[in-house]
């Protein structure tokens, strides 16, 4: 299954590249698909392509989804210690 995920566009690179944020974690996308992307407009991105742009409420919107879909599995996976190698 495949996921696209809502990033925050951090920073933009001459090079039609940028740097997307999500939760902290940097990564560099492909922006080459976009026409207008800004500092600070959030995307969506798949396989390292942003494809979309969206809103900030739009993208909080689906980033609280997923953080409830992960809330949810948590609570229903007992805990167990985690594996030792």
């Amino acid at each position: 299954m495949c996921l696209a995920v809502p990033m925050q566009i951090v920073e933009i690179r001459p090079d039609g590249k940028g740097v997307a944020e999500l939760e902290g974690s940097r990564h560099v996308i492909d922006l080459s698909f976009l026409t207008d992307v800004r500092l600070g407009v959030y995307v969506i991105v798949h396989a390292g392509y942003a494809i979309e742009t969206l809103d900030q409420e739009e993208a909080q919107t689906t980033l609280s989804l997923f953080a409830e879909i992960v809330r949810e599995a948590q609570a229903d996976r007992p805990y167990t210690e985690p594996l030792r190698t």
